[in-house]
């Protein structure tokens, strides 16, 4: 195949990008281009060229796509009767997954202070956002759990560390101003590394976790 110009290298990029069910990263995007080839100064290229068009180049966990732009998801969405709505339980504790993993949930019953059933882990893990990481290496090696690309996508973030901190949190109204000295907002990381205190699951494992990780328990305050 012949040297490609910028243009043409451009025109593959965008039609990749175009054609893909799925969000691509750069190494995937580079794996169908010519050897050599700026993959990340196409990128932005696209994403300027994009910037005010109907659809954006967008990254959401490091993957790349086009997506509708914000301000015309309207036109997209349609009427419908949402037939099921996170409980404030499942909300406080994706927001704890979210912020705090790994964790076990033993910890997130200890942040938030009851009991939390496997059936609110089990609505989190069936919509996508979170899921099985690894086994904490301690008594009874308990189930870590994380985040998702599913979850970035969702909540359009390229990452976790966009989640908001602190003042953010106490700017929308969502914490009060006086907190106590000393409260802090985790740095959320979502890597999919393994910790060291951390073992893998294997995947023979994880539909029997999935029946079976613990006999149900009731949320307090569901």
């Amino acid at each position: 195949m012949p040297e490609p110009s910028p243009e043409s290298g451009l025109r593959m990029a965008e039609a990749l990008l175009f054609a893909s069910r799925d969000l691509l990263s750069v190494e995937e995007i580079a794996a169908r281009l010519p050897a050599g080839t700026n993959v990340r100064a196409l990128i932005d290229t696209l994403r300027r060229a994009y910037a005010t068009r109907g659809v954006n180049v967008v990254e959401i966990g490091g993957k790349f796509g086009f997506r509708t732009a914000e301000d015309l998801a309207y036109l997209l969405a349609r009427e419908q009767v949402e037939e099921r709505k996170l409980s404030r339980a499942a909300l406080e504790t994706l927001a704890i997954i979210a912020y705090h993993q790994p964790v076990t949930r033993a910890e997130i019953e200890e942040i938030r202070g009851v009991s939390t059933s496997k059936g609110t882990l089990d609505v989190l893990l069936e919509t996508g956002w979170i899921r099985m990481r690894g086994r904490r290496r301690t008594p009874g090696r308990p189930v870590t759990y994380g985040t998702t690309e599913a979850f970035l996508e969702h909540f359009m973030l390229t990452s976790v560390g966009d989640l908001p901190g602190l003042e953010e949190l106490k700017g929308s109204g969502l914490l009060d101003s006086a907190v106590p000295a000393g409260f802090t907002v985790p740095v959320p990381d979502d890597s999919s590394d393994l910790r060291d205190e951390e073992d893998p699951i294997d995947e023979a494992e994880l539909f029997d976790l999935m029946q079976d990780e613990d006999e149900p328990r009731h949320d307090h305050d569901d």
